[in-house]
């Protein structure tokens, strides 16, 4: 069994993800730490420059989660209520920064693995 197999998602409208993998482990995500986080270029592109992809003057408040779907055996693509939908969330990078306690980014593409802090930037 591999620790990134999704047995369950939960997606609470106006306050988290909860992801439940098939070892057990189950993991809380805040909806304002994964929108920050977003993994599509264009967010990243953003945290490259120092600039917060989320919130921005026009952002709804509450934050909150439009609609969701798998990407295969691979992620979760969120739809948010700001209009952004781009991002794929990696379930290996989910369980990964679910153990690490923060989202990293590889050099070369979205979430996961070992790489940037999105802190750093």
């Amino acid at each position: 069994m591999q620790r990134t197999q999704v047995n369950d998602v939960t997606i609470e409208r106006e306050r988290c993800v909860v992801v439940e993998f098939a070892d057990g482990h189950t993991c809380t995500f805040d909806l304002e730490e994964m929108r920050r986080a977003c993994p599509c270029a264009g967010c990243r592109g953003d945290r490259d420059k120092g600039m917060a992809p989320w919130p921005t003057a026009r952002s709804p408040q509450p934050l909150g989660v439009d609609g969701a779907e798998f990407v295969g055996n691979w992620g979760i693509s969120i739809a948010w209520n700001d209009g952004h939908s781009a991002g794929i969330y990696p379930w290996s990078a989910l369980r990964d920064w679910c153990e690490r306690g923060e989202p990293s980014y590889p050099p070369d593409s979205g979430l996961g693995g070992p790489g940037e802090d999105v802190g750093s930037h």
